[in-house]
């Protein structure tokens, strides 16, 4: 499967793109089953809502992923992390041949996963999640350039209720002040400047299959499950080959798998 120039002009311009019906509904609730086991035993490495709200951006860089003992007020997981070596089939998932050439077309270059970000089962669980604030992957990430892209698979419905993603279409072209941004690299949202922007938001409902490809630099942001179900979604990232990793940081303690 390949994208249509239309396509690509509307990722190009928005810089995220919806495809529909992508995955098979079978293979998503394998997924699904296999990611729930794993929530139900506590497989590490995780991360949990207390990391995420309290520790500072400095803290995460160091430490997400690292299977670092949990305290015990950590209850609730936020996501399941290093997937690409929890299982066949979440691997499988990862190397998808039909979406290759997606991903060629997009970057640029041959399409490499990197382990070191994303490659994770995300979960909000019910009431007990919280919400994801607004951001760019990129601030927290360390490679030459921004040609990486993020895939997003619904393993069942997702909506505002349970968090579905919401972007800021062409915040990925965008020059921000560091001052638009907090002290842990989030969009701040009581900031002057940053109001009106927020305001263009938008999100589409999305199904089980359904697979969202979102640029590196855009900005977006998730609502807290306020339902009596758990939200679970898969989400790894690619980068073009010739995009290497800074030496000495996070992104490049993880090896990457090439998808030639």
């Amino acid at each position: 499967m390949t994208l249509t120039d239309a396509q690509l002009e509307q990722f190009d311009r928005n810089g995220f793109l919806l495809l529909r019906n992508f995955a098979d509904p079978e293979r998503c609730d394998t997924i699904r089953d296999i990611a729930l086991a794993h929530l139900a035993h506590r497989v590490p490495p995780l991360e949990t809502e207390y990391e995420y709200v309290h520790k500072s951006k400095e803290e995460r860089e160091r430490t997400s992923g690292t299977g670092v003992p949990l305290f015990e007020k950590e209850v609730t997981i936020r996501r399941l992390r290093q997937v690409y070596d929890r299982d066949i089939v979440f691997r499988e998932w990862m190397e998808e041949e039909e979406i290759r050439p997606i991903l060629s077309q997009i970057l640029g270059d041959t399409p490499v996963l990197t382990l070191a970000h994303h490659n994770s089962i995300m979960t909000k669980l019910p009431h007990t999640s919280t919400q994801t604030r607004w951001h760019q992957d990129f601030r927290y990430w360390h490679f030459e350039d921004d040609r990486l892209v993020s895939v997003w698979l619904a393993l069942d419905e997702e909506h505002d209720r349970n968090g579905v993603l919401e972007f800021i279409p062409g915040s990925h072209k965008m020059h921000f002040e560091t001052s638009q941004f907090d002290e842990k690299e989030y969009f701040s949202e009581t900031h002057d400047a940053n109001k009106a922007l927020i305001d263009t938001k938008v999100s589409n409902l999305l199904q089980k299959g359904d697979v969202v490809l979102f640029h590196c630099k855009l900005l977006h942001r998730a609502n807290k499950n306020s339902t009596d179900e758990p939200k679970i979604s898969f989400v790894y990232t690619a980068k073009a080959q010739s995009n290497r990793a800074i030496l000495n940081t996070r992104s490049s303690e993880f090896r990457e798998i090439v998808l030639g």
